[in-house]
């Protein structure tokens, strides 16, 4: 059960970081990393890892926008 809400926190974070794409919507994704670590934790306290994998790459793909916006774009 942890790992479909993981999954779904996941999701929802993926779609909002391929939004903060849009250039001067990067600021989205100090929004986005929070909620997909919220979503890492619970795929932290699941038995499978696929909840937990998704949100290591909406993290990491956010972290990379930041750091190409400069933090703010």
């Amino acid at each position: 059960m942890l790992n479909i809400g993981s999954l779904v926190i996941g999701v929802i974070a993926l779609v909002l970081a391929v939004f903060a794409f849009i250039p001067l919507l990067g600021w989205a994704n100090w929004v986005i990393i929070p909620f997909a670590v919220v979503g890492l934790a619970l795929g932290a306290m699941s038995d499978k890892t696929s909840g937990r994998n998704l949100n290591i790459v909406v993290v990491v793909i956010g972290v990379i926008r930041l750091m190409l916006g400069g933090g703010i774009i």
